[in-house]
């Protein structure tokens, strides 16, 4: 049999593919997606169930005439190699390589940049207003998730369309997953519309039959309007998508490519917004992922054959200490609740939620919520903790400011998966935090040299009775020892973890490590570097400051943040404070730009933040402007 993946270089190449072509192409699809993520790490399991979709999709419409958008860009790897990226697919994630989201600098074909979830409706229907203000007649449309249907900007979206009547597609890929398993309302609202009839086609029928009643028919059909109204109540449970003015279909059966694609063709036919409920299985086609479809949502590489994931190392995350260490803590507090938005794995808060089922809380993809429900408890007394990725903790930023910070609500902020996170890219690098958060009045914002110090941190954060943040990097700790016994620290003090006479590095967070290996290298090239563990970013040690300023003169400032506004940016702030404005300082973060997709060790070494490159930065800062 042919390889007809070899000859597909564009989506007109797929518009000459039978029905049975297309369903072949769909297994060597699977085959390319599953061989190329074990190897590169990525979101396999979304797009393993979007395959038959793409096809359709592409098979009906014409991109990049037609405008696709994709939400969050999870399930975009099948529209990647649909659309001339096929050769470029090995590259994936890596650096230089193609983005593991929708990048409208990489294709025509990305109508839009994604990374974050529920803004495809907001998107598509910005794309299509806009259509219409230039007299176009283009069709565009949003896929997305049931999982990103729990985000409230996809119902603005959705209320703000149906009323304005204007044409615009909605594809609702139904797998009943986000990252993990759906809750809430609108999850058990999908359910019920699977099982249900399909109200389009019963709605079609009673018509037809009441305007074939001689002379009487169309009264009768205006009379029993009302009647109708009820039966689409009792066959589709609420119709929320057709009060809100969108015509609804489904739902189908998202693997089934006639189907599909005849549905698709009809919907392209209609006038006005449109929903077209597709059932998909996240997954589809590779047993572990099917089995396994939060652990290959998104996934390090693994064997092929046996769906086992590679380990990178045996020390453990911090994520993991963060879980233990917050299970322990609530043992004796049973006053410690926690929240997610939609991600108990990642945060690693399914154990807090086994071990006390009763104060855990899932909210599904809506971090906004998640944070003002935490107000709202610690309002009353509780002293609750959310989980949440840094780049996603952006979502929730007013309400950080206006509805916990503004009342000095004790609320802690675990932000997981700051600094560079690696091969996701820019949409999910924790690069801003320090700089969006340490200027809010009222709040602590900490950061641990190593998974040790994080357990302290977090144990000390609750004592503190004020909002608090930790922010802590992704993957595996430095494989430190950790304290059986946990202690408090003192707000706002510093440590200083090696004394200096030439230069002093004041490092914050996961690059206290590195700055000890550049502090090493500069002493083989005669410059005694110190190393002061800032602990505190928010309040900053001003006595720490004051007193190295006066002994070396010379200071470093080193993060893993953008440097506007970040953490040095508070240095120079606290030493203007005190007029020692003569002190010569150097700050090494990233600079004021988006940082692209690769290794997190690759994008270190990249911009300046390894502790070679950092050596050889302070070596030839000292060669330029030498000692006092």
């Amino acid at each position: 049999m042919d390889n007809l993946l070899n000859s597909i270089d564009s989506p007109k190449d797929i518009k000459r593919l039978t029905v049975s072509q297309l369903a072949q192409l769909a297994d060597e699809i699977r085959e390319l997606l599953i061989n190329t993520v074990a190897k590169t790490g990525g979101h396999l399991a979304s797009s393993l169930g979007v395959v038959e979709l793409t096809l359709a999709i592409h098979k009906v419409f014409d991109s990049p005439r037609d405008k696709i958008v994709w939400d969050v860009g999870h399930q975009a790897y099948v529209h990647k190699i649909m659309t001339g990226r096929r050769t470029k697919f090995a590259t994936l994630r890596t650096l230089g390589g193609i983005s593991g989201f929708p990048k409208r600098k990489e294709s025509h074909h990305d109508a839009f940049g994604t990374g974050h979830s529920s803004t495809s409706i907001s998107a598509a229907l910005g794309i299509a207003l806009a259509r219409d203000m230039y007299g176009q007649n283009h069709e565009v449309l949003a896929i997305i998730g049931d999982g990103s249907l729990t985000g409230g900007q996809a119902y603005e979206a959705l209320n703000h369309a149906g009323d304005l009547g204007t044409n615009i597609i909605v594809i609702v890929n139904d797998n009943e997953m986000s990252i993990a398993k759906n809750v809430g309302a609108m999850s058990d609202y999908l359910s019920k519309m699977r099982t249900a009839p399909t109200y389009s086609k019963v709605k079609h029928d009673i018509e037809f039959l009441l305007r074939r009643i001689p002379a009487i028919g169309d009264s009768v059909a205006k009379t029993v309007e009302r009647v109708k109204d009820s039966l689409r109540y009792l066959l589709v449970p609420g119709m929320l998508f057709e009060e809100l003015g969108f015509n609804y279909i489904g739902p189908i059966d998202g693997h089934n490519i006639q189907l599909l694609t005849d549905v698709l063709q009809q919907a392209k036919n209609m006038e006005g917004p449109r929903i077209i409920h597709v059932l998909t299985r996240k997954g589809k086609g590779y047993t572990p992922a099917e089995c396994h479809a939060d652990k290959f949502h998104g996934v390090g590489p693994f064997c092929v054959e046996t769906g086992e994931i590679q380990k990178c190392s045996d020390k453990p995350s911090y994520t993991s200490v963060f879980s233990d260490t917050l299970v322990n803590i609530a043992k004796q507090d049973n006053k410690i609740v926690a929240i997610t938005a939609a991600m108990p794995e990642g945060t690693g808060l399914r154990k807090f939620a086994t071990a006390f089922p009763n104060r855990f809380f899932d909210v599904g993809i809506a971090e906004q919520h998640a944070i003002t429900m935490a107000a709202g408890l610690a309002s009353q007394g509780e002293k609750p903790l959310v989980a949440l990725y840094s780049t996603f903790a952006q979502r929730g930023y007013d309400q950080i400011i206006h509805d916990v910070c503004l009342q000095s609500l004790p609320v802690v902020f675990a932000l997981d998966r700051a600094g560079i996170v690696g091969e996701d890219g820019p949409t999910h690098h924790g690069v801003f935090d320090y700089s969006y958060l340490r200027h809010i009045p009222n709040l602590i914002l900490l950061a641990p040299k190593d998974e040790n110090e994080l357990q302290h941190m977090l144990f000390t954060a609750f004592s503190l009775n004020a909002p608090v943040a930790i922010r802590y990097p992704r993957g595996s700790g430095t494989g430190i020892p950790l304290d059986e016994s946990l202690q408090q620290i003192t707000l706002g003090t510093s440590e200083e973890l090696k004394q200096g006479k030439d230069v002093a590095f004041i490092a914050i967070g996961s690059m206290v490590g590195v700055c000890m290996e550049a502090s090493k290298l500069l002493k083989e090239r005669g410059i005694e570097a110190g190393v002061v563990n800032a602990r505190f970013i928010k309040p900053i040690d001003e006595a720490m400051l004051r007193r190295v300023a006066r002994d070396v003169g010379v200071i470093v400032t080193v993060e893993d943040n953008v440097l506007a506004g970040g953490f040095g940016s508070a240095v120079l702030e606290t030493l203007n404070t005190y007029n020692l404005n003569w002190v010569k300082t150097l700050r090494i973060g990233f600079p004021d730009k988006f940082i692209e997709h690769g290794t997190r060790a690759e994008l270190l070494e990249l911009y300046g933040l390894s502790p070679t490159k950092i050596a050889g930065r302070v070596s030839l800062f000292m060669q330029q402007y030498g000692a006092r």
